[in-house]
C-alpha cells in the first residue's frame, strides 16, 4: 500500500507518540522494522503518519519498547483502527489544514479548556460575530471562503451538544467580553449566547475582569485537550501563520499551570454569568 499523502492529525500524533517510544527505549528504526518484518522505511512512515499500523503490531512495538504505561499503549491501539470519513473531511483542500486539525482536536478530547483574552472562543461564537470576524481578515478573504469558515466554525460547536458532550471550561478576559464585532444588538445576541450556554453541565464560563490586574499568559490564546491518557494531551496555540501545536511534556506541564492560575483570577461561573449580564445591560 503506498504511503498517504496528507495524514490526519490523528494519525501522525499516533505515529509521532511510536516515535518517542521508540527512542526512549533506544531502539533503531532499523531495529524496530525487523521485529515486524519490514524496513526502516515502513517504521518511518508510521512514525510520520503516512502509513497505519494494525493494534496487535502497535502493541508488538511497546512490548519491545519496554513501554509499561498499559493506559497508554490500549489508547495507541484505539487509535489505529478508526477509519471512519468525518464531518471535516468535507473542508480538506478548502480550508488551511491547521484549522482541520482544530476540529479533530476537539473531536477526540476528553476535556477542552481554553483561556482567551482578545478574542471569544470559537466554539462560543454566534453564526453573525464568526462570520464578521472572518471578513476582517488581513488581506480580506473571498466571500466564498468568508462562508466557508464561518459554517466550518459553526459545525465544531457540535462537540458541546452531542450526547457525549465534551466538558468545555472557557477562560475569558473582559476585554474580549466588551468588544462590539458588529455593533451593539450582534454583541448583545452573541453575549446572552455564552451566558445561556454557561448554563450547560458541561460548560463552565470563566470570566477575568479587568480589576483582576496582570495574571499570567496574558495576550495569548490557549486550547488545551486532554487526551485518554496525560500522555496524549495537546495544547494549541494561535499565531499569526495558523495554529501551532505542542505536546512535549514540559509545555503540557507549562500550559497546563498556566491555566489553572488564570482560573484563580476569574471569577466563579455564577459571578461570570451575572458579570456578562452586567455588560449585555450596558449595550
Amino acid at each position: 500500500m503506498p504511503p498517504r499523502v496528507a495524514p490526519t492529525f490523528r494519525q501522525q500524533r499516533l505515529g509521532a507518540e511510536l516515535r518517542k517510544l521508540r527512542e526512549n527505549a533506544g531502539m533503531t528504526a532499523s531495529a524496530a522494522g525487523a521485529l515486524l518484518g519490514v524496513d526502516q522505511a515502513r517504521i518511518s512512515n508510521i512514525e510520520c503518519g503516512r502509513a497505519g499500523i494494525s493494534a496487535d503490531r502497535l502493541r508488538t512495538l511497546a512490548c519491545n519498547y519496554a513501554c509499561g504505561n498499559q493506559k497508554l499503549i490500549d489508547a495507541l491501539a484505539a487509535m489505529t483502527g478508526d477509519r471512519t470519513r468525518y464531518w471535516w473531511e468535507e473542508y480538506r483542500g478548502i480550508l488551511p489544514p491547521g484549522q482541520i486539525d482544530i476540529a479533530e482536536l476537539e473531536f477526540h478530547a476528553t476535556e477542552l479548556r481554553t483561556a482567551q483574552t482578545s478574542t471569544l472562543p470559537g466554539l462560543l461564537q454566534t453564526v453573525d460575530h464568526a462570520r464578521i470576524v472572518f471578513d476582517l481578515g488581513v488581506p480580506p478573504l473571498p466571500p466564498s471562503e468568508v462562508e466557508h469558515r464561518t459554517s466550518f466554525r459553526m459545525k465544531r460547536q457540535a462537540v458541546l451538544y452531542r450526547d457525549d458532550a465534551v466538558s468545555y471550561t472557557a477562560i475569558i478576559h473582559e476585554a474580549a467580553l466588551r468588544m462590539q464585532f458588529g455593533g451593539r444588538t450582534t454583541s448583545r445576541k452573541q453575549l446572552e449566547h455564552i451566558v445561556s450556554t454557561s448554563e450547560r453541565d458541561n460548560v463552565t464560563v470563566l470570566v477575568i475582569p479587568f480589576s483582576a490586574g496582570e495574571f499570567p499568559g496574558s495576550g495569548q490564546t490557549i486550547l488545551y485537550a486532554s487526551g485518554p491518557t496525560p500522555e496524549l494531551d495537546t495544547v494549541q496555540l494561535d499565531q499569526m501563520g495558523g495554529p501551532a501545536f505542542q505536546d512535549a511534556s514540559a509545555q503540557l506541564a507549562r500550559y497546563d499551570a498556566v491555566i489553572e492560575l488564570l482560573k484563580q483570577a476569574s471569577l466563579s461561573p455564577a459571578a461570570s454569568r451575572d458579570f456578562i449580564r452586567g455588560i449585555i445591560r450596558e449595550l
